[in-house]
């Protein structure tokens, strides 16, 4: 008998089924007129997006978005009913109920979770402490490339996107979905273990160590989620060892994957909703989020310690029609945290701020002491990034009203973890990119002296940029520059000199011209050994050589798949997530639909044949 521990739910979890089934009698098309339109049909913000590129989300993934994604605060202007209506209307689709028992692809059995040796884990974002994403011991190199063949596909339930970086122990993968997932699978075949419904959606890397609880070690593995909860589960049963409320703001979320290190969790959190409001005409009094990371025991979800990007809000000034803003809120914390075990250092990089005043941690590279969370330092790329959708130039007439700073902000934070590196001379150096098209190189022994800057990009605000990596001699930045003249392409630079050992331009196009479709390259890079992994925005998966940057080989996602579970899937535009290579697989999840790519719902394996 097949092993089957998953429960029968389904994945509309803020919804009862009546709020569901009473939607039909609220007219979407009037709601979105009323309360959508002004943004999404009227103005040509290039970081708004259009009816035509909604169009391509399914009803789920919009009602996700009201209810615990970017627009849940403007979501909770509205009622239940509304947001069903608004989500049928958008999408031209209906809200189902979505049963999560695959009828094909369980495991015939569930086996212990044994412990594995570092060198047959990838954990979190970047593999290691440092988050270097360089697989020198994954099985995988240059040598071998052109023997890497699809093994299996997993399709991923009710999504338009697959962003959730699997994490690999052993024969164990598990990865998170945006419906509010977590599913383990058997890495090799891909069949299911278990799945856990999680409160918000799963966007994503997920960690898994051994921890030590009252009942003796277990395997876990740690999530967060865009509810700003931080989980830990039993890797082997899918059960629940313990689930935290990180942060009660109701914009706080959970963007980025959680670290692990020696029997913490360190939590960072961003908080996207609040930044569409800053700035604009609205009943909610702006603004008072503030980015953090959290430092948590492992092994029970106990606070440990909380470090905020800002201090507490607090009155700025009062407008015109008598509303009163508040501030300085944003500088969310959308990446991974470093850890600089010499140093007992906890690097993050920052965003933009929504309200003044100016602040120096800002679009900045921050170093905490690990053990207290008290910044140490802090080196800030670009001040006065003070930006929001309200004041954005196309936005609302005019971005010098009162309710904005003067001069709106650009909008070019960080996305991306920083990556501890050493040199071959011994130096320890940070390597860091951001959406304004440069490249750093920060010196941790000197509060985080900026040692050279290089510019990949011109700089775009639309999308993220998600990951720099190094294998000790060069960074690789990916050239995201979405909506740009010249998107796309992949620098080699040498981390001691800051200068460009060699340039590979984007590809032809894989995907068909259209919404979506392009060559930008925001996917987090992954190295092995001779060779470098990067995504693209046209649904291309590309190994380049790391010498010379020759394209080395080529995998089109653009098309469906046979899956193991039997949901229909497939792939697209490359977003977010990279590569992960472990014991002689290679695993990628594709895509991002959306504003700015193109749909997709699937989890590819590769091995060597």
């Amino acid at each position: 008998m097949k092993y089957l521990c998953l429960p029968v739910v389904t994945l509309i979890a803020l919804l009862s089924t009546a709020a569901v089934r009473s939607a039909d009698s609220v007219d979407g098309a009037k709601v979105f007129a009323d309360t959508c339109a002004s943004c999404h049909v009227q103005l040509q913000d290039e970081k708004i997006p259009r009816l035509d590129a909604l169009r391509q989300m399914n009803a789920n993934a919009v009602l996700r978005t009201l209810t615990e994604g970017a627009m849940r605060l403007q979501g909770d202007l509205l009622t239940a009913q509304q947001r069903v209506a608004v989500a049928e209307f958008v999408s031209a689709d209906k809200v189902v109920e979505q049963p999560l028992a695959f009828e094909r692809g369980m495991c015939e059995s569930l086996p212990a979770v044994r412990s594995f040796r570092a060198v047959e884990v990838w954990s979190g974002w970047g593999r290691d402490p440092a988050n270097t994403r360089f697989a020198t011991d994954g099985g995988i190199s240059r040598d071998n490339l052109s023997r890497l063949k699809l093994k299996w596909a997993f399709g991923i339930p009710g999504v338009v996107s697959a962003r959730s970086q699997p994490a690999v122990y052993g024969d164990r993968l598990f990865v998170g979905s945006v419906e509010g997932m977590i599913f383990a699978l058997n890495a090799n075949t891909g069949c299911s273990y278990w799945s856990f419904k999680t409160e918000g959606g799963v966007r994503s890397a997920l960690s898994v160590a051994e921890i030590q609880t009252s009942a003796g070690v277990v395997t876990a593995v740690f999530a967060s989620d865009l509810r700003a909860y931080a989980y830990a589960i039993n890797a082997e049963t899918g059960a629940l060892l313990w689930k935290v409320k990180v942060d009660t703001h109701q914009a706080a979320m959970g963007t980025a994957a959680p670290k692990y290190h020696d029997g913490r969790l360190y939590v960072p959190l961003a908080g996207l909703s609040e930044e569409g409001l800053a700035g604009g005409v609205s009943d909610y009094q702006c603004c008072s989020f503030r980015g953090s990371v959290t430092a948590l025991n492992a092994a029970t979800g106990e606070q440990i310690w909380q470090t905020f990007t800002l201090p507490p809000s607090a009155y700025v000034r009062t407008f015109s029609d008598g509303k009163t803003l508040n501030g300085p809120a944003g500088v969310a914390v959308w990446n991974t945290p470093t850890v600089d075990t010499r140093r007992g250092l906890l690097y993050f990089a920052t965003g933009n701020q929504y309200v003044e005043p100016p602040m120096p941690t800002a679009n900045a590279v921050v170093a905490v002491d690990i053990d207290t969370g008290v910044v140490r330092w802090s080196t800030q790329t670009l001040a006065q990034d003070i930006w929001s959708g309200g004041c954005s130039p196309d936005f609302g007439g005019d971005p010098k009203s009162e309710r904005c700073w003067d001069p709106v902000g650009p909008d070019l934070d960080f996305s991306a973890s920083p990556v501890l590196v050493t040199r071959a001379d011994g130096k320890d150096v940070i390597i860091a990119t951001q959406k304004s098209g440069l490249g750093y190189a920060f010196d941790p022994d000197d509060n985080g002296k900026m040692l050279w800057q290089y510019r990949w990009g011109v700089g775009a605000a639309p999308g993220g940029v998600y990951g720099t990596a190094s294998d000790g001699r060069y960074a690789y930045f990916a050239v995201a520059d979405q909506r740009t003249p010249h998107p796309g392409g992949l620098h080699a630079v040498d981390i001691t000199t800051g200068r460009r050992a060699w340039f590979t331009p984007p590809a032809e196009l894989l995907c068909k011209a259209g919404p979506g479709c392009g060559p930008a390259m925001s996917a987090a890079v992954t190295v092995i050994p001779g060779a470098v992994l990067a995504g693209s925005m046209d649904g291309g998966l590309r190994a380049y050589d790391a010498d010379s940057g020759a394209v080395l080989w080529t995998y089109d996602t653009n098309r469906s798949f046979d899956t193991v579970n039997g949901v229909r899937a497939n792939g697209g535009s490359l977003d977010g997530a990279g590569p992960v290579i472990v014991n002689g697989m290679m695993y990628i999840t594709a895509s991002n639909g959306g504003p700015f790519g193109t749909p997709g719902n699937a989890l590819l394996a590769f091995s060597l044949e």
